[in-house]
């Protein structure tokens, strides 16, 4: 009984959010999409200092950035807040962000005609760029279907919204993370479907590699998935122009190494996604998601340890 009760208290508690989650949709897409945009940075510039999550962003920026001032640290800070404010604010109206609108430009475009032409599939390597949403313009601008990984969200209501508002920029098929969508990733390379996922976030069981001067635990699906598909792994990075107006970009394919030692062939893949996002990281840094933490604990407990 007690069971039954914290279950419906659950759900009442996600339908709630969920209204919530309407309320604010409805009233972002009656206005424009510049004004939307501003407005979000603006607010995150005031807020985000204030929430925990700032404490994060701000050892994260000293790990990647020892070298540089304070006064540096803190314009960086103020200015990756900005930017998650802005790509929280644009996501309702995202379907207003692509390349058929004007408010997104294509570089490196000869780059997936070849992966058509070619009949592969491709893996889409990506990491959170400015407002990451964008960089599915890039596998959809072939016309190919393409699995798109992500994590669902906890109330499943919004998780449903947030399908619903992919589907309106082009989004027709997702691969949640975990089992099943690890399931669906493979039946989908199997039939010649491409993939796409983002990998600069932590994940405990993955492969070691340097990522600005440390090791950390990296994905390595992805590179795993291509060598055993023989897929293209094609690296994209965003970046924001002005505003809400944006630059996705299809970088070199990176080549991956078949040696016949698939533990070194992976290792060396993901070692370069690394060096690919760090170097993404490094020419836009106020234009990476920071929030997260990316690097092991010991390296958080040496930032405390100098009272940082």
């Amino acid at each position: 009984m007690a069971k039954a009760r914290s279950a419906l208290a659950q759900d009442v508690i996600w339908r709630v959010e969920a209204l919530g989650f309407d309320v604010i949709s409805v009233a972002l897409r009656a206005l424009p999409v510049d004004w939307v945009s501003a407005a979000g940075g603006g607010l995150f510039r005031l807020l985000g200092p204030l929430t925990s999550a700032d404490k994060v962003a701000r050892r994260n920026l000293r790990l990647a950035f020892p070298e540089i001032s304070d006064a540096e640290h803190r314009r960086l800070l103020s200015a990756q807040w900005e930017n998650v404010g802005r790509l929280f604010a644009e996501f309702p109206l995202t379907d207003r962000l692509t390349l058929a609108s004007g408010r997104v430009e294509m570089i490196g475009a000869e780059r997936l005609a070849a992966i058509t032409a070619s009949g592969r599939p491709a893996v889409y390597v990506s990491g959170h760029f400015s407002n990451w949403e964008i960089s599915v313009q890039a596998p959809l601008s072939t016309g190919r279907p393409c699995e798109i990984t992500y994590r669902e969200a906890n109330n499943p209501y919004i998780d449903l919204r947030i399908k619903r508002s992919r589907f309106r920029y082009g989004v027709r098929l997702f691969a949640p993370k975990g089992g099943e969508g690890g399931r669906r990733l493979l039946a989908a390379l199997n039939s010649g479907v491409s993939i796409a996922m983002l990998n600069d976030q932590r994940y405990d069981e993955g492969v070691a590699a340097a990522f600005f001067g440390r090791l950390v635990p990296t994905l390595p699906a992805a590179v795993r998935l291509a060598l055993r598909f023989g897929a293209v792994l094609q690296p994209i990075s965003v970046q924001r122009l002005r505003g809400a107006r944006f630059r996705c970009i299809a970088h070199p394919p990176i080549l991956l190494k078949d040696s016949g030692d698939r533990g070194a062939d992976i290792e060396a893949g993901v070692v370069a996604i690394n060096a690919f996002i760090e170097a993404c990281v490094r020419e836009r840094p106020q234009e990476w998601f920071w929030v997260h933490r990316r690097w092991p604990a010991a390296a958080y407990a040496e930032l405390s340890a100098q009272g940082l």
